[in-house]
């Protein structure tokens, strides 16, 4: 149901802006920071007063950061400072930066079962060019926001917390948002504001999906007798339970997700739930932490409702399991953030953003799926399916397919064209002045990559939204050209002979540049 829209321009005093995003995850920060590169002006707004949390520590904090997440931080130069976490951020055993070159040890893993390195063919992966983003990342997701907070504050966003988003209205051509007794008036507002987002929620989207099988727990105990509760990963009559860290668990009872929010988290209740799981008497002498967590796997069926959009936990949500839902969420803001500043600066019409939705509603759906088939490997009594999977990560085929799933090296927008390159993240090509193809990204502009140096007519078409760059490279990977978008796909590409008219045409269909 689309909200109701007024017939003339609000009324009223607030603040104006370009853009109000509510919430300050790392999803909104980087929608922020991507619109302020665009010179937007950007409001952010957050519930919480203090960003601050036990469960954004390690080790229920520490988020893994995979390919496309890895890429688009590369590209704007915020790689080094999120791997350089201070050294009491690294998270014991793991490691917070690692080479995907590295072929010995735990590569990943589905639902719980890793699978290794050495068993990863990444020579099948023809598209792509080794470099800098070619790592995997185990992070404190405390770091990552703060990582996010400073680039969003040194490009010139407002972030307010202690002021969440309590409701809206649109109009025609303006959003007038309420936050508390506060008002602010922007030409778009953003729903960053996670899995029970107010924005979603008043704006009328419809959010469908499946209900949850289980109730998840994440835990930090004190144990009479340690001994009672081994470390490792277990699968139990009702569920399973991993201790990685002494006191620390993760637990999830397939109780049909009735636990999830409804119960008070006391000691008495955590050593039920851990009795009933493990199957052991275990005592709990205390309690530190506690939260719960469900497989419930939903999602918007459109991202945008007018001048209302949709990214991250607020658009989709699911279970935790893989640590997909951050990556996620960072593509929905690297595809939102520069198609969102060219509507409002007037470089492109409003239906630009009509393929937000058609783009990244696709990738929600696939991780929705990845998610549940995991919940499925954990239910009581798949002793047997997961057998078989473990004997299918330890072969070639199964693992370079987990990894492929697991690391995006698959993902491809359906942009149509037929070279093998449009679609995918732009490979990191190495140019024959010693510069690298991530380096160009670095201001959010598009990038026409001319190695033939054919296209020189074509310098300032379009002004600085597009930087040419007449280079050849090391490595061509069977293109000529190629047009690349700001969040580093691939629009157009030439094996041959590319002309002006070619590149003029795919800029007007994809960057909707004339």
């Amino acid at each position: 149901m689309m909200p109701r829209m007024n017939s003339s321009r609000t009324q009223g005093h607030g603040a104006r802006y370009d853009v109000v995003i509510a919430g300050a995850g790392p999803v909104g920060l980087l929608l922020a920071s991507e619109l302020r590169l665009a010179k937007l002006n950007v409001l952010v707004l957050e519930q919480a007063a203090d960003p601050s949390s036990p469960l954004k520590r390690l080790p229920f904090g520490r988020r893994g950061l995979w390919g496309p997440s890895i890429e688009a931080f590369y590209w704007r130069g915020l790689l080094d400072a999120l791997a350089d976490a201070p050294d009491d951020h690294a998270g014991g055993r793991f490691k917070q930066r690692r080479s995907i070159s590295d072929k010995s040890g735990p590569a990943g893993h589905f639902a719980s079962i890793q699978f290794d390195f050495a068993h990863v063919d990444a020579s099948r992966w023809v598209h792509r060019i080794p470099g800098p983003a070619d790592v995997q990342l185990g992070l404190e997701m405390g770091h990552i926001e703060r990582v996010l907070a400073e680039r969003a504050g040194t490009l010139g966003v407002e972030i307010r917390r202690g002021h969440g988003v309590s409701g809206f209205e649109q109009s025609a051509d303006e959003v007038v948002v309420h936050a508390g007794a506060q008002r602010f008036v922007a030409k778009y507002l953003v729903g960053c504001d996670g899995g029970r987002s107010t924005v979603r929620k008043q704006g009328g989207f419809e959010f469908v999906g499946t209900e949850p099988e289980l109730t998840g727990y994440s835990v930090h105990v004190d144990v009479a007798d340690p001994a009672t509760l081994p470390m490792g990963a277990y699968l139990t009559e009702t569920g399973r339970y991993q201790q990685w860290q002494p006191g620390y668990v993760i637990a999830a009872e397939f109780d049909g997700g009735a636990a999830h929010r409804t119960r008070a988290m006391t000691l008495e209740h955590i050593q039920a739930m851990l009795r009933r799981v493990s199957g052991k008497e275990v005592t709990v002498t205390a309690l530190h932490v506690a939260t719960t967590w469900s497989d419930r796997s939903m999602q918007a069926s459109t991202y945008r409702q007018g001048r209302v959009l949709l990214a991250g936990d607020a658009a989709h949500i699911h279970s935790p399991l893989g640590g997909q839902g951050l990556n996620l969420g960072i593509g929905d803001a690297m595809n939102l953030g520069w198609k969102l500043a060219a509507v409002v600066r007037g470089d492109a019409p409003e239906g630009l953003l009509d393929s937000y939705t058609a783009e990244r509603h696709p990738m929600g759906a696939r991780i929705l799926d990845w998610t549940r088939a995991q919940v499925a490997l954990m239910r009581p009594k798949s002793s047997a399916l997961q057998a078989i999977i473990r004997d299918l990560l330890e072969t070639r085929d199964g693992a370079t397919y987990f990894a492929e799933r697991l690391w995006g090296r698959t993902l491809r927008y359906e942009l149509g064209g037929t070279h093998p390159l449009v679609g995918r993240s732009c490979p990191d090509f190495e140019l024959d002045d010693g510069t690298r193809f991530g380096a160009l990204l670095r201001g959010g502009q598009g990038v026409l990559l001319d190695f033939d140096r054919r296209l020189g007519g074509l310098e300032g078409q379009w002004g600085s939204r597009v930087k040419y760059v007449a280079r050849d490279a090391k490595a061509r990977l069977g293109a000529s050209a190629l047009l690349v978008r700001p969040d580093g796909f691939v629009a157009w590409a030439s094996d041959g002979a590319a002309t002006p008219e070619e590149v003029v045409q795919a800029a007007s269909r994809w960057f909707s540049l004339g």
